[in-house]
């Protein structure tokens, strides 16, 4: 069985402005654009039952679709740097949304994630790389900002036992809905009418 987690994608706008950060640093193996996306929840190596009771539950989740943007660059591991990530916006739906699949993930009798949740996305695995050299690169891309882009659907992603870095594969999406704010006024009939003079 392949190592499962929840996640969301990064749209191809952004994603491209993610690649134009590759290079510009010994000892980076830098992530491929299309394996670009925002851990929500790991889930591991689980039995078919399992997963199909994961994917079940997952595809009840009833939520609104949201915004964020990715800002700011930053690095793992503070002595010896293991990877480059950029950040993500603050936003209550997407912790929300997360604190959900972690609640159906405890429920179907997988242990906690013993990390704290901290949204972003890797950019690159680093081996070897001086932490001198990891400081000067964050020191000229600290500004770093994409433009805001809606989460539409959350998905569950595979992966194949690697060193990490992909590649990751679709295997269930689940919409997000609307936002019903959007849709308030002409749901109750009460756009403006046109005159008819």
């Amino acid at each position: 069985m392949p190592r499962l987690f929840t996640a969301l994608e990064i749209p191809r706008n952004a994603a491209m402005s993610l690649s134009l950060l590759r290079g510009g640093l010994p000892g980076a193996r830098w992530i491929d654009v299309e394996n670009y996306h925002i851990t929500l929840r790991f889930i591991g190596d689980i039995d078919g039952r399992t997963a199909d009771e994961v994917v079940d539950r997952l595809d009840r989740i009833d939520r609104e679709e949201f915004q964020i943007n990715l800002t700011g660059m930053g690095s793992f591991g503070s002595k010896k740097p293991h990877s480059l990530w950029a950040g993500v916006s603050p936003s209550p739906e997407m912790v929300a949304l997360q604190a959900e699949i972690e609640r159906i993930c405890q429920r179907l009798g997988l242990p906690p994630d013993p990390r704290k949740f901290t949204p972003h996305v890797t950019l690159a695995r680093l081996r070897n790389s001086r932490l001198d050299d990891v400081v000067h690169y964050l020191s000229g891309r600290g500004d770093f900002r994409t433009s805001q882009f809606t989460v539409g659907r959350f998905v569950l992603m595979s992966s194949k036992e690697s060193v990490g870095g992909g590649p990751y594969i679709v295997e269930e999406a689940f919409p997000l809905y609307e936002s019903r704010s959007a849709g308030v006024y002409a749901d109750a009939g009460l756009l403006p009418e046109k005159s008819l003079f």
